[in-house]
């Protein structure tokens, strides 16, 4: 099926109101890395016009909400109804100045999963390394007034770790390392956590457990799907948002449909 045909059977069903029937009881988080303009091999770019596309089909068509409120929803059992949460993956730089501007309009909450390591630093990922290009990230000034104005912070490890691969002792340095250095820095609690490169494999059952010993309370994927009343908060599925979405509406299709799930 191409884009195109789901773009239109987007309309169709978000127009006719048949999400109401497919999502009711249903959870959506999507992620996002980077908005901007610049060109991306990678697909971790969202433009600004279409981040704001996005934010606006959002706030029309589903209950945005906070992911701690969320997260309150599954632990006490109370259903879910197209809530949606907004997240962001590593704290680059442009989430401060070309998404959170977007947010602020709408009034729409967002989390940031940051690499507490990165911020106001000069290091570059494999993968820019790989694209010879540089993406600054946020600086700690940007991190604290975003958590002063309302939307939340979440743990992203220390150094971008892949989860499935380290032991269990360098997960506990990477994440409870990363909540500490956070908390610290913002005077404040964290109950958020994403880990990085979100697929199945990038999570092994031990470090799960580290993440909660870790007092997070909940633990986001990035490999697509959608959450239901009764799923576990230490198993939150999130769609990678990517310029794979030509439209909102084919976006809303997927979804709705149940083809966000990636292979893995």
């Amino acid at each position: 099926m191409t884009r195109a045909i789901k773009n239109f059977l987007g309309h169709l069903t978000f127009g006719t109101h048949l999400d109401a029937i497919l999502l009711g009881n249903a959870a959506v988080i999507v992620a996002f890395h980077r908005v901007g303009d610049a060109p991306d091999p990678r697909g971790l770019t969202v433009t600004g016009d279409m981040f704001q596309r996005f934010c606006t089909f959002f706030s029309e068509h589903f209950n945005v909400t906070t992911l701690r409120g969320l997260v309150e929803k599954l632990e006490s059992g109370r259903g879910v109804d197209r809530d949606l949460v907004i997240t962001f993956d590593d704290g680059y730089r442009d989430n401060f100045e070309n998404a959170a501007p977007v947010l602020d309009r709408l009034s729409l909450p967002a989390t940031f999963f940051v690499v507490s390591q990165w911020i106001d630093s000069a290091v570059v990922p494999w993968w820019d390394q790989d694209d010879a290009v540089r993406h600054p990230w946020m600086t700690w000034a940007q991190v604290q007034y975003l958590h002063q104005h309302g939307f939340e912070i979440g743990g992203h490890t220390r150094t971008h770790a892949d989860l499935g691969q380290v032991s269990a002792a360098v997960a506990i340095e990477e994440v409870l390392g990363s909540k500490l250095e956070l908390e610290h820095r913002l005077s404040s609690r964290l109950d958020s956590f994403a880990y990085p490169y979100g697929r199945r494999e990038n999570l092994a059952p031990i470090n799960r457990e580290v993440v909660k010993a870790a007092g997070f309370r909940c633990c986001c994927s990035c490999y697509g799907g959608i959450n239901a009343q009764q799923s576990d908060p230490f198993h939150l599925a999130r769609i990678p948002m990517s310029p794979w979405f030509l439209t909102p509406h084919q976006f809303g299709m997927e979804v709705a449909f149940g083809l966000s799930v990636l292979p893995c």
